[in-house]
């Protein structure tokens, strides 16, 4: 078989093989390797000879280290390393002038991906004039000398990870103008460390130059929260989400006229809150989540604040009557969602789904009245008590329209 004129390759199943040899180095363009089980890191130094590559996926095979070499990729616009078992990327790779797109980390299990940044040395050559060692500043790796003026053409960045030695980093992200989407699916840093404030900065800037894409998983410490105090709004969003334990919707939100999809932890779910989140003209997808799978004090905790919640409205969770006029898709994704009542047909008019994934549930009210509304798709999470169980077949057996499923039944 001749590839010597392949420019674009494709992965399926358990290939055992891949002639690499057969390639014409300088003409290549296109690897996407998604599941490869026999992908080896010696492969991936070979693909770091193919100059010409543009895009590159090695997502959900077993690499654990990209080389250095990838610098010599110079006309390399996309790097998906998702579901992978990379940890950090070299320095290197904020030498890639082109590079447009770098996916990595796991988001379903909040794994980061660290972006490279220089150690302080241990002692210095030069000590200051009063006899003391000074530390130099932590580069980030675009405060690298060869790195400045690159990646520029940087649209997304998704899946890295923050923690509090990431000042340098976080600071960096400043240079990132072009930036349309960033996503932070591991962030730990203490609000006193500098890390803290270079972050919401960047951000704030960052939003001042057309970001579009903002998710922050936030589950350690009190980030989120912190983006209330923004003093410009990110103007141009079209998606945002804020997972953890959310005190309160940032001020700014309403402020949006371009926010499509929004998800916020359901720790925010609210009467109050729904009444503000009414009138954004444009959005289309609202979920509230929490994870599933978090420690069973931080469920505790959260149910707790959800008990408290609820109690301002007479026991449950009351949508507002009018506007959400383009909403379409509603979405609960938590270990516990209180009652949720819809008292009013003109509550949520274009809404046509409603999905929900739960252990505890507290019941639906009112979703026969909403006119554009198809279906409702509960899944019950294992260890559920019969209370809920008895909750959902009571909904799944006495609603005719809309249609409900659970776990895949769909009632007559």
């Amino acid at each position: 078989l001749n590839l010597a004129q392949v420019r674009s390759l494709t992965v399926f199943g358990n290939l055992n093989h891949v002639p690499f040899h057969s390639f014409n180095y300088g003409i290549i363009q296109v690897l996407d390797l998604e599941g490869w089980k026999g992908l080896k890191e010696r492969h991936v130094t070979e693909i770091c000879q193919m100059l010409v590559l543009k895009y590159l996926s090695i997502r959900r095979t077993e690499i654990a280290k990209i080389p250095s070499k990838i610098e010599k990729l110079e006309y390399l616009e996309t790097l998906d390393i998702r579901e992978t078992y990379v940890e950090e990327l070299p320095k290197s790779v904020g030498q890639l002038k082109r590079i447009s797109s770098i996916l990595g980390g796991n988001k379903n299990t909040r794994k980061g991906l660290r972006l490279p940044q220089e150690k302080r040395n241990k002692a210095m050559k030069n000590p200051s004039p009063q006899g003391k060692t000074k530390e130099p500043a932590e580069k980030g790796f675009l405060s690298q000398e060869k790195a400045k003026g690159t990646m520029k053409s940087l649209r997304v960045l998704s899946g890295i990870e923050i923690v509090d030695e990431s000042a340098a980093v976080a600071a960096s992200l400043h240079q990132l103008t072009g930036l349309r989407k960033l996503a932070i699916y591991k962030l730990k840093i203490s609000e006193e460390n500098d890390t803290f404030k270079e972050l919401l900065s960047s951000i704030e800037y960052l939003g001042s130059c057309g970001l579009q894409t903002l998710a922050i998983n936030d589950e350690n410490s009190k980030f989120i929260n912190s983006l209330y105090n923004m003093s410009a709004p990110p103007r141009y969003l079209v998606s945002l989400e804020l997972s953890g334990k959310l005190k309160w919707l940032p001020e700014w939100i309403t402020s949006i006229t371009t926010l499509n999809k929004l998800t916020i932890s359901i720790t925010v779910l609210t009467t109050e809150t729904l009444e503000i989140l009414r009138n954004l003209p444009s959005l289309f997808s609202l979920t509230f989540a929490f994870s599933l799978s978090a420690a069973k004090q931080d469920q505790d905790t959260v149910k707790g604040i959800l008990e408290d919640n609820k109690l301002a409205t007479d026991g449950e969770i009351v949508i507002p009557a009018k506007e959400f006029k383009s909403l379409k898709l509603l979405r609960f994704f938590a270990p516990f969602v209180p009652k949720l009542s819809f008292p009013d047909k003109s509550a949520m008019p274009a809404l046509e789904i409603i999905e929900m994934r739960f252990q505890e549930f507290e019941g639906l009210f009112g979703i026969e009245i909403l006119e554009n509304l198809r279906e409702v798709h509960l899944k019950v999470s294992d260890g559920a008590e019969a209370i809920t169980k008895f909750l959902v077949s009571d909904l799944k057996d006495n609603t005719e329209k809309p249609k409900v499923f659970v776990d895949g039944i769909v009632t007559a």
